[in-house]
């Protein structure tokens, strides 16, 4: 995500590629959907979620169209590269010593196009075969405002998501530990409800020990953001496994519930009120165009990859309705958790004691392992954004100052607040936003532009966004600035009356 080409890696077949995105996109933001559709109403709640995937799904293809035409330009490069380096080689034989020959090299090679102008590219052009991250395209196609903007927001949106992982591993830590001790076993999700001032343990109180945890987390996890790590196959394998252990279980658990006639929950139709954190929520949810470079370049077979991804987003849809309907009817309103796993650890709900603790530290397990490669990547973003051609850092300012500037922020912030829903929700609503429909839009839109510059306008990109028509890019501009107009007023407004 620092911004430049990779190797590809190993290729994989379409139905690898499928699991790898969905494992993707289904994380963090969906334990905190439950509630967010239990706030807004679940008729609201669910048009909004489908309108939401759609427009994702939407500048997904737009991330598609822009790698390929990133790979077309760096392909016409390199050849132009050997055009200009067989003629220096023949320039440089005994005959160039005529002044005349140079003079008239000289002014070919000042004449000449970056990119030569044969105007049809064949369709391999733009196959997508390197891996060019999202950071590699806005240098390719922005001016360097955009390349500016670009890195600003995807900084601002990783600082969102060490906040919401900062904050949730000690908020499991706190509900799970101050519930199982005391008169306050197994009553986390028994519709009581806690004040931070309460006590845990004797004189400790409950957000005593969320920012103890929070100290442990910063300490044990806080170092490796002063080194490089890479997410293992194997920690990917066991934390996927994880991940869908937790989620079956909670949605069969609702069920059973449900089905005996056990389920709580009368949620209302809409509230309009709820519509703000709802919609950062689920444009979190959603959120995967950073990571398209990494999850499509590897794909073996790429003819379909936009009916592949279409499939995708609506077993994602599907899944994001299946766990949000089946916890607002099984658990009251007032009695749904920031973190939904956490509504499992009631004895109530579950009497057996592993599966209660392996749900209620879920998000521990996860949340830790990916805390490190977030924080390492908005490091790396640091260190690009303020990189310049030939420099380098001195070694106090790449080795300690980049990263504290990466760790002290997220982590001052969940010692603030520990309020997931609202972190999720804004980190959806500004930059994520700007990640998941302005990016996209304008690369698209910039990518076209120089496509047909480059190899002629009537050049056509084998991966052509569906949505192809000028009105689709001008309609995700106007939504994505609406958005932003319409949450800041909404948070203004909700401030003005407190």
């Amino acid at each position: 995500m620092a911004g430049g080409i990779t190797d590809t890696g190993e290729l994989y077949s379409p139905c690898v590629g499928l699991v790898y995105m969905f494992n993707l996109i289904v994380g963090t933001g969906a334990l905190t959907m439950p509630k967010a559709f239990a706030t807004a109403g679940w008729l609201v709640s669910l048009v909004l979620l489908m309108f939401l995937g759609f427009m994702s799904y939407m500048t997904m293809t737009f991330v598609v169209e822009a790698m390929a035409a990133a790979n077309a330009q760096l392909r016409w490069k390199r050849m132009e590269k050997r055009k200009e380096d067989d003629e220096d080689e023949d320039s440089s034989s005994g005959v160039s010593d005529s002044d005349v020959i140079l003079q008239d090299g000289y002014e070919r090679a000042e004449t000449r196009p970056i990119l030569s102008v044969q105007r049809r590219g064949s369709p391999n052009t733009f196959e997508i075969t390197e891996r060019v991250e999202m950071g590699q395209m806005a240098s390719m196609f922005f001016n360097k405002v955009g390349v500016n903007l670009f890195y600003f927001c995807i900084i601002i949106y990783l600082y969102g998501d060490l906040a919401i992982y900062a904050a949730a591993v000690p908020v499991s830590l706190m509900q799970v530990t101050c519930s199982a001790t005391g008169n306050h076993s197994c009553s986390v999700g028994d519709g009581t409800k806690y004040n931070d001032t309460d006590k845990c343990w004797g004189p400790i109180r409950r957000i005593d020990a969320y920012r103890l945890y929070l100290a442990a987390f910063t300490l044990l996890l806080g170092p490796f953001t002063f080194f490089n790590v890479q997410k293992t196959k194997y920690l990917q394998i066991m934390t996927s496994l994880m991940r869908w252990i937790a989620f079956i279980l909670m949605i069969i658990l609702a069920l059973i519930r449900i089905s005996r006639g056990q389920g709580e929950g009368h949620p209302s139709m809409a509230q309009l009120s709820g519509i703000r954190n709802l919609f950062g929520v689920c444009v979190y949810s959603f959120m995967c165009q950073h990571s398209l470079p990494s999850l499509i370049t590897p794909i073996s077979k790429k003819k379909h990859v936009n009916k592949l991804v279409l499939l995708d987003y609506i077993l994602i849809l599907a899944f994001y309705s299946l766990l949000s309907f089946t916890a607002i009817y099984c658990f009251r309103n007032d009695t749904l958790m920031d973190m939904y796993t956490l509504n499992f650890t009631n004895c109530e709900i579950i009497n057996v004691a592993f599966i209660r603790y392996f749900l209620g530290l879920f998000p521990v397990f996860t949340i830790s392992t990916n805390f490190p490669i977030i924080a390492v990547t908005l490091r790396n973003n640091w260190k690009t954004l303020f990189h310049r051609e030939g420099g380098t850092y001195p070694w106090v300012v790449d080795r300690i100052v980049f990263p504290a500037i990466t760790l002290i922020p997220p982590v001052l912030v969940a010692f603030c607040t520990h309020d997931l829903e609202s972190l999720v929700g804004i980190t959806g609503a500004y930059a994520g936003n700007g990640i998941q429909y302005l990016i996209p839009a304008f690369l698209a839109y910039c990518s076209r532009k120089d496509t047909q510059l480059v190899f002629g306008s009537g050049t056509v990109n084998k991966h052509l966004s569906p949505f192809q028509h000028t009105f689709w890019i001008v309609f995700v501009l106007i939504w994505g600035f609406s958005c932003f107009v319409f949450v800041t007023a909404n948070i203004v407004l909700s401030e003005s009356k407190l």
